[in-house]
């Protein structure tokens, strides 16, 4: 009767457990995964990754760029320290024979030490000496004591550098993380949408035959050497590049110091605006995307060189309708 029991209650439940079966017979990330995107979805979430990573690597870039500058003011300060301390080691000697010296010649003004001599004019002299020992000492305590506090000074601002740089260092790891998920997914959604481009760091480029004269003529003809390199977030050269690190890299060539990201080139450009009018620019002309996410630089006959994002090589592009939509201002270093 049991076994009938058992029989006739799994019988009523077939449907069910057939489901289960095939539910556990599926694979593992059939059952949770999201449906993919569309080409056009996938295209309009790149768009949106483009603009944020733009912003994001910026923030990574200064980011690193404060973690350089408190690294090499430690450094700097760390040298200057070592150099008081020898001051110091070296008078502090001086002192201890000073010390020794007015010792030795305290003798000679002891009673026994006159007695012993018999020409008064050997004992003047001798505290002659010791006068000017005691003077001497003297200086060299004050100058001790002078070096000894610029030293403790020094100390004090190589570990306030210290702290910065580590401070700094931490800041960045942050944005360096917030930097690869962001690249991360939208190099999954260039791949998905197969326009992925890895490029060439052998890349030779090619040759500048614009307008461009005098140093910006440089610029440009470094720049366009670049075309075919990658686009590398934090990338200074000389086998990728981000959009700042490139425009940096090609007017240094060319004499002139740009800072390092775009929002620090933008700030810098302040009293070097320009129209940003197609007849008004001028080839080497820095160009900004609204949002300071992306720039570049005019290259002459209406066209633009940059480097991209992520999946995308440096290249020169038509300043179409969609680029004059997406600039904010110019600047002529």
């Amino acid at each position: 009767m049991a076994k009938v029991g058992i029989s006739v209650r799994f019988g009523r439940v077939p449907w069910a457990v057939g489901c289960v079966i095939a539910a556990l017979l599926l694979p593992l990330d059939s059952a949770v995964a999201e449906p993919r995107p569309t080409i056009p979805q996938a295209k309009a979430k790149l768009s949106k990754l483009n603009d944020e990573a733009g912003v994001i690597v910026d923030r990574f870039n200064l980011a690193d760029e404060r973690w350089k500058k408190a690294g090499k003011r430690y450094d700097r300060l760390n040298i200057l320290y070592t150099r008081q301390r020898a001051v110091v080691d070296s008078l502090r000697r001086d002192l201890v024979a000073v010390a020794v010296n007015s010792y030795q010649y305290g003798g000679l003004t002891s009673g026994e030490g006159l007695a012993a001599h018999n020409d008064p004019r050997s004992v003047l002299g001798g505290m002659a000496a010791l006068d000017q020992i005691t003077a001497g000492r003297a200086e060299s305590l004050r100058a001790f004591d002078d070096a000894n506090r610029a030293l403790k000074e020094q100390y004090r601002k190589a570990e306030d550098a210290l702290s910065d740089a580590d401070k700094a260092r931490d800041v960045l790891a942050k944005e360096k993380s917030k930097a690869e998920r962001t690249v991360a997914e939208q190099a999954k959604l260039l791949r998905r949408l197969g326009a992925f481009r890895a490029g060439d760091p052998n890349s030779t480029g090619v040759t500048y035959t614009g307008p461009a004269s005098g140093n910006a003529r440089q610029v440009m003809e470094f720049a366009y050497k670049q075309i075919g390199k990658p686009y590398q977030w934090g990338g200074e050269g000389p086998g990728s590049y981000d959009c700042s690190g490139l425009t940096q890299a090609s007017w240094r060539g060319a004499g002139v110091s740009l800072p390092r990201t775009t929002w620090e080139q933008w700030s810098w450009g302040a009293r070097r605006r320009v129209p940003l009018e197609l007849d008004r620019l001028q080839p080497g002309d820095l160009l900004f995307s609204k949002g300071l996410g992306h720039m570049g630089m005019y290259a002459g006959g209406g066209k633009m060189v940059h480097a991209p994002r992520t999946g995308d090589i440096i290249k020169v592009v038509d300043l179409d309708d969609y680029w004059w939509g997406r600039l904010l201002g110019a600047v002529r270093p």
